[in-house]
């Protein structure tokens, strides 16, 4: 899930560079012995913030170590996440392993892509088909009742640590009170976008939580059996809570590593979905279409921003966005292997399958601006201005609900 830190001041506070020293400390251990007394370090300093909801310490740790050692940022983020997605809960006299899980779908349409409240028959049928194909033995689940947008979903490490406390405690039946939603914009729909199915899996510490850790396979293929199936026994459900769309089921996992994965699978689809619905929205081709490609972010590229307008016009009338993983403009790759396209070119080799020739690369990296009154984001112009997106007044109406 993208998420942008704010510039670090030169001074940092003594919880954050507590957080770098320990985070360097453990990049350059030398053993799982000491790799183990540093990690339990940085998860007293972490879960201490997390329970604080101390957010500004770790992006500004995050921050700092992203432009001075890159070895130190991902074993930091690596235990952010890891401490915000997955805890200890003890019920009578017994530990247990908790961990937040979401079962994506990657979703396109013409229409409205629904985030709905989920009724209690659709929620029993798809616990147990979590049960059946995708969860081992002896696991105890509690599922959000609502298909969530990745809008409404957690905006950071804090928030994410309280989503899995509840449910972790619901998953037990110690609580009943679920996390409440983020409000999410009002004014952009996006024609592919991601919808989460969010669960807590609660095991007696140290089993397994996932069927493929019980079933791996001679060649590891226990996960992509428990994708075929809980694809196959879902199919019906999802298309009911998602009419008028197409989508891809994708398999249940952790938090972080399921929300990457969904956002690498929407970004094309995204492209796509806008060059096609533009086509018919304006009864124009592709070709008559502009595409503005920009970077945005603080310091570095943290995402890119697509904005489309018609051929010699500057409004800008649609537009995609394009979050970054894994630094992946900053790869170094061996000196036998290709070099990898940069992630403009990229998008602009797609833009130009959709049949739109006009693609312009903006320079630079400008900052990743949002609407302060309804929180859309704002996209790139001709000119290299961020701004609304607007359609005209005699295109269809924006993406509607499908009825």
């Amino acid at each position: 899930m993208s998420r942008s830190h704010s510039p670090s001041s030169p001074r940092l506070a003594r919880e954050a560079s507590r957080l770098v020293a320990l985070a360097l400390a453990l990049h350059s251990s030398g053993s799982r012995v000491e790799d183990t007394y540093w990690e339990a370090e940085l998860a007293t300093v972490i879960t201490k913030l997390l329970r604080s909801g101390n957010d500004t310490a770790m992006d500004a740790a995050l921050e700092h170590l992203s432009q001075n050692n890159l070895g130190g940022y991902e074993v930091l983020i690596e235990q952010a996440e890891t401490l915000s997605e997955s805890c200890v809960i003890e019920k009578d006299g017994v530990r247990h392993d908790v961990l937040l899980v979401i079962a994506p779908l990657v979703a396109w349409t013409r229409y409205s892509i629904p985030a709905n409240p989920l009724p209690s028959a659709v929620l029993d049928t798809l616990l147990a088909q979590l049960h059946g194909h995708v969860l081992a033995a002896n696991t105890q689940v509690a599922l959000l009742p609502h298909l969530a947008s990745l809008d409404q979903m957690p905006r950071s490490f804090s928030e994410t640590w309280q989503w899995l406390q509840k449910l972790g405690m619901a998953s037990l039946g110690q609580e009943s009170i679920f996390p409440t939603l983020n409000s999410e914009p009002e004014s952009f729909n996006m024609l592919a976008d991601t919808r989460y199915v969010v669960a807590a899996v609660a095991v007696p510490e140290g089993r397994p939580i996932f069927r493929w850790q019980e079933e791996p396979g001679e060649l590891g293929e226990g996960r992509v059996a428990c994708l075929e199936k809980w694809v196959a026994q879902t199919q019906d459900t999802f298309a009911r809570l998602l009419p008028g769309c197409g989508f891809e089921i994708l398999v249940p996992d952790a938090y972080y590593v399921s929300n990457r994965e969904a956002d690498r699978r929407v970004r094309p689809l995204s492209v796509k979905a806008a060059v096609a619905w533009l086509g018919g929205a304006l009864n124009i081709e592709p070709g008559q279409l502009r595409a503005v490609i920009a970077g945005c972010g603080e310091r570095r590229i943290d995402e890119y921003r697509v904005g489309f307008t018609q051929k010699n016009k500057g409004e800008v009338i649609y537009g995609c966005l394009w979050p970054l993983y894994g630094r992946e403009d900053d790869q170094t790759l061996p000196e036998d292997e290709a070099p990898v396209p940069e992630t403009s070119d990229e998008i602009a080799a797609l833009i130009k399958e959709c049949g739109v020739t006009d693609i312009r690369k903006l320079p630079g990296i400008l900052p990743p601006e949002f609407c302060e009154d309804c929180g859309a984001p704002f996209f790139p112009n001709p000119s290299g201005e961020m701004v609304h997106a607007e359609l005209p007044e005699d295109a269809e109406m924006a993406p509607a609900h499908f009825h």
